[in-house]
């Protein structure tokens, strides 16, 4: 009995201090898992949605427009870094009726040089037809068309107004909505969604390279284009088409997407497609931005210019048979080191206007890539870049009230 209350007082102390460690467990925050806390969410695009879109397209004759970025990641194959299935294919593997595929500029496999024609044919794979959209016949023609149900839309745009493919998608919606045939966009990121900038375009210097009062940058997706689009009736006769737009997941217009294929032969990696939409106005000068060598849309320059502290040759290769001074040495600028582009740099348009040699620096296809007469007007009378942004401000403002309103993405 002498040992009985020392005991019973351990006991108690003991079984107050598991009490205390319980109710401090409890107010503990669960410690997360590592693969939890660094986990990141992957980019989703519409084509590797199937069960989002595979509804619409069973038992009915379908129409892809598609090219070489028309693509659904598979993961990783022994002996590749990864492994895609091309939309055509994987639609075929399921049982879909494709009865015909529309190829924008550069073709199906995305191999033709920029404004080279693109001819019909027959894709060696599938054996289906293949229908260009570029050159004469830019637009699918009823007969095409016939026995459609329905036109899937799949191409990765690079958010310029000068890049084609936006304008490609202006036809399809047009010869769809004539027609009553649905549209599907399967939306793909932009890797320049993360700005707006540039003069908005003026209606009188419309052309393929630029179909719409939009600015060069534009910030949307081409799903959200496609909206924009239907929405503000610019189709003929302001006709709309019925689309259907299957959006992306774990995408905002800030993600950083490194495009897993290049869009087109000229644009190679990350930085051309950041570059592009500065760099390509110089397509309109006497001034080479680098086709017909490894680093296009991230140098530029021309035996006229009068900094010498780089130089390149261009010469045929597979994406330029015939390049902008074939063979000729060019100085200029290699901006391969430059920070990632948040708004248009005019400072090497201008900066080479000034340093050149010849008499003649802009030809008239400039205009249509500005998509006005001012710039050039600008760069000859001498303003600086601050003073030509100030002159886009109230249009742009405008733009942006108009884009929106078709945002999908924040």
């Amino acid at each position: 009995m002498t040992n009985f209350k020392p005991l019973k007082s351990t006991y108690l102390f003991l079984f107050l201090v598991f009490i205390f460690q319980l109710i401090s467990c409890a107010q503990e925050p669960k410690p997360k898992l590592v693969s939890e806390t660094n986990k990141q969410l992957v980019v989703k695009t519409g084509a590797a949605q199937t069960d989002r879109y595979l509804y619409f397209l069973q038992g009915k004759k379908v129409a892809i427009v598609g090219n070489q970025t028309s693509v659904i990641a598979k993961g990783r194959r022994q002996g590749e870094e990864k492994y895609f299935e091309h939309l055509v294919d994987s639609l075929l593997s399921l049982g879909i009726h494709i009865k015909t595929v529309f190829a924008p500029e550069h073709g199906f496999r995305g191999k033709a040089d920029a404004g080279e024609m693109i001819k019909d044919g027959v894709d060696g794979k599938t054996g289906l037809p293949i229908v260009s959209l570029y050159g004469k016949h830019k637009k699918p023609s009823a007969k095409q068309l016939k026995g459609i149900d329905v036109v899937v839309f799949d191409i990765q745009d690079v958010g310029a107004r000068f890049y084609t493919y936006i304008s490609s998608l202006h036809y399809v919606m047009e010869a769809c909505a004539e027609l009553g045939i649905p549209l599907i966009i399967l939306d793909r990121p932009n890797p320049n969604g993360h700005y707006v900038d540039g003069p908005v375009l003026e209606l009188a210097h419309t052309s393929f390279v630029g179909m719409h009062k939009v600015p060069v940058v534009y910030g949307m997706t081409i799903g959200e284009y496609g909206q924009m689009i239907n929405g503000e009736k610019w189709l003929e006769n302001g006709i709309q088409c019925d689309l259907k737009v299957i959006p992306l997941k774990n995408y905002t217009h800030q993600t950083i997407y490194p495009l897993p294929i290049k869009p087109s032969p000229n644009l190679p990696n990350e930085k051309s497609i950041n570059l592009y939409p500065s760099l390509c106005f110089f397509e309109g000068t006497n001034v080479s931005v680098g086709r017909g060598t490894d680093m296009q849309f991230q140098i530029y320059g021309s035996p006229f210019l009068t900094q010498k502290t780089f130089s390149f040759t261009p010469q045929s290769n597979e994406s330029a048979k015939s390049p902008k001074f074939k063979n000729k040495t060019c100085y200029g600028e290699d901006l391969r080191s430059t920070e990632r582009f948040s708004q248009l740099n005019l400072s090497y348009l201008i900066k080479a206007y000034q340093q050149n040699g010849s008499q003649e620096f802009f030809n008239p296809f400039f205009t249509k890539l500005a998509g006005t007469t001012h710039l050039q007007q600008q760069i000859e009378q001498g303003l600086t870049e601050k003073e030509i942004r100030k002159t886009w401000k109230k249009e742009l403002a405008m733009f942006k009230v108009i884009r929106s309103k078709y945002l999908i993405y924040k």
